[in-house]
């Protein structure tokens, strides 16, 4: 009787192993890669999954988003102004079995993939371009990581350009060209105001002066304006519309001296 508990507790001691190992529980967002010795035979999972130890061997693969920081990239653009770009990539696996087997480490691979690829595309644009466009330039370079990464069963779903650095002296070259820029348009604005002024000006300068006393009546609405302010002197004008009568009182002055 011993001997034959010598012979069984062995044996269950290795059904639990057996059984420990070839049962798997696989989460909603794993997938399992079982290869059956050495030949791919599919993906198995979500729940409870069901292996043969010492037979199969798998490879836990992650469906979940991955977000992955590109380093800082130093880069001459096509402007030749050398500046340094980073961005973030985000991707996921959305076939297991191909990223396991098309690429050695996927996560690697498309790593160094988005540091050249931003590289290339951040070279063969404009300063200008990396600073105002980066929308563009972000869809492109998904697009190109896109297509670089489908054989390996990874989709790349968005790619952000997060800072671009210029050199110092740059800076303030920017910042010297945005002011000239701003009074410019302070200029031209002031100038479009004065013009549009004038035109109104003389549109009404012509109205009053279609109408008789016109300009005397708009001279007596200015006078309390005028009066308002202390120690002014106000110089009460002769109406234009009575200055043909000039002559003649200048004649009556002169036959007065001439008489006296």
């Amino acid at each position: 009787m011993g001997l034959v508990n010598q012979f069984i507790l062995p044996i269950i001691v290795i059904f639990i192993f057996f059984l420990f190992s070839a049962v798997k529980v696989v989460r909603e967002y794993e997938r399992l890669v079982v290869f059956r010795l050495g030949r791919l035979i599919g993906e198995k999972g979500p729940g409870l999954v069901i292996v043969i130890p010492l037979v199969d061997r798998i490879l836990r693969v992650s469906l979940r988003i991955v977000t992955l920081d590109v380093p800082t990239q130093e880069v001459i653009t096509r402007d030749n102004v050398t500046t340094s770009v980073n961005a973030v990539v985000y991707y996921r696996v959305v076939e297991p079995s191909r990223a396991v087997v098309n690429v050695e480490d996927y996560r690697f691979a498309t790593a160094q993939l988005a540091q050249t690829t931003l590289r290339s595309v951040a070279g063969q644009a404009e300063l200008d371009e990396l600073l105002a466009e980066r929308d563009k330039l972000n869809q492109l370079i998904q697009k190109i990581l896109d297509e670089a990464t489908d054989p390996w069963g990874i989709k790349v779903t968005a790619v952000e350009i997060k800072d671009v650095g210029i050199p110092e002296g740059l800076q303030r070259a920017i910042s010297r060209q945005a002011t000239a820029e701003r009074e410019r348009r302070a200029i031209v604005v002031q100038a479009e105001g004065e013009k549009e002024a004038a035109v109104k000006l003389a549109e009404a300068a012509k109205i009053l002066n279609s109408q008789e006393g016109g300009f005397y009546v708009r001279l007596l609405r200015t006078l309390p304006e005028i009066a308002s302010q202390q120690g002014s002197i106000i110089a009460f004008p002769l109406p234009m519309e009575l200055r043909h009568l000039l002559p003649a009182v200048e004649k009556i002055k002169n036959d007065e001296q001439q008489q006296a």
